[in-house]
């Protein structure tokens, strides 16, 4: 588009306007004088960036929320990716990583006490414990990995591992409670956990979180609490692990290529802040209330999954 201007017939600048195929992210406005030409770009509003930062933040949230209660991220990631599109590997990397980064925020103080304490025994117990489980889930993934050993994360199986795990938390949190309260870790239930986190990764819609709290609380560990922290405490160095593992994986295919950074930062940070505060809210809640609710809302999730999505999606 061009129009120019020369009021009252005096020797005045004209100004052109044109839209430049080159610089897609604006305009390019001429400005002429006498004797000047000039350039400046000037914004333009583009709504395809805006409803890609606008799913990147909703992603974000999802997985903040998701990723540390026993609800299974994968299966809300895969409704919410239907609506709002698929995002690159990278991109859910990055937003696994930032609800890593705030459980570790929140259990700094237990990790700086495992560092400054360490001489004592039982924080040496402890730390073998969770060395242990970290060192059985670090093996046995990477041998199932190598076998390529793990179900699509497509609707049904996601489906039936949300019903199935909702049905096992119910029995597991009955049987627990069934039983004296005990906190202490044993080598069992550390030994255990290692195993239940390969199941987790190996089956999408498990939920790594049910998958350790509830086998900790069937092996000996009912406290809901303790399970809870240990289960988390394990699941810090796997998962920033397993994240390393895969961000080497995408840089050496190439994967970052294209990657909308803007985007993938915003949902870093949401998901941090989204995880911090859904952790937060879950540590308070269970030191009162069982899991039930949770358990109900996978069994409702993964049925309507079922019923109203289809199997290959």
């Amino acid at each position: 588009m061009e129009s120019s201007c020369e009021p009252d017939g005096r020797d005045a600048p004209s100004v052109t306007y044109r839209d430049d195929i080159s610089a897609p992210r604006g305009r390019r406005v001429t400005v002429r004088g006498a004797q000047r030409l000039s350039y400046a770009v000037v914004p333009h509003w583009n709504p395809r960036h805006v409803n890609d930062l606008l799913s990147a933040i909703l992603l974000g949230i999802v997985e903040g929320i998701t990723e540390f209660l026993p609800i299974s991220s994968t299966g809300h990631l895969l409704i919410a990716e239907r609506w709002l599109g698929a995002r690159s590997d990278l991109f859910n990397i990055a937003i696994q990583a930032g609800a890593i980064l705030a459980v570790t925020f929140i259990y700094w103080r237990t990790l700086w006490s495992f560092v400054v304490n360490w001489r004592r025994p039982e924080t040496r117990d402890y730390l073998m414990k969770l060395s242990v489980a970290f060192v059985i889930t670090a093996v046995l993934g990477l041998v199932v990995a190598k076998l390529g050993f793990k179900l699509p994360e497509t609707v049904t199986p996601i489906a039936w591992a949300l019903i199935a795990g909702g049905i096992w938390m119910m029995l597991a949190e009955k049987l627990a409670e069934n039983r004296p309260e005990r906190a202490a870790i044993t080598w069992k239930v550390a030994i255990l956990v290692g195993l239940a986190q390969i199941v987790a990764g190996v089956f999408p819609g498990t939920s790594r979180s049910a998958a350790t709290i509830f086998i900790a609380m069937l092996a000996g560990t009912n406290n809901r609490a303790a399970a809870t922290e240990f289960a988390f405490l394990v699941g810090i160095p796997t998962m920033y692990a397993a994240t390393g593992y895969e961000l080497l994986k995408t840089f050496t295919h190439g994967g970052a290529a294209g990657e909308d950074w803007t985007g993938l930062g915003v949902a870093f940070v949401v998901s941090t802040i989204v995880a911090f505060v859904a952790v937060k809210w879950l540590l308070g809640y269970i030191r009162s209330h069982r899991f039930t609710a949770f358990a109900v809302y996978r069994i409702a999730l993964g049925i309507a999954l079922l019923l109203l999505l289809p199997a290959g999606g």
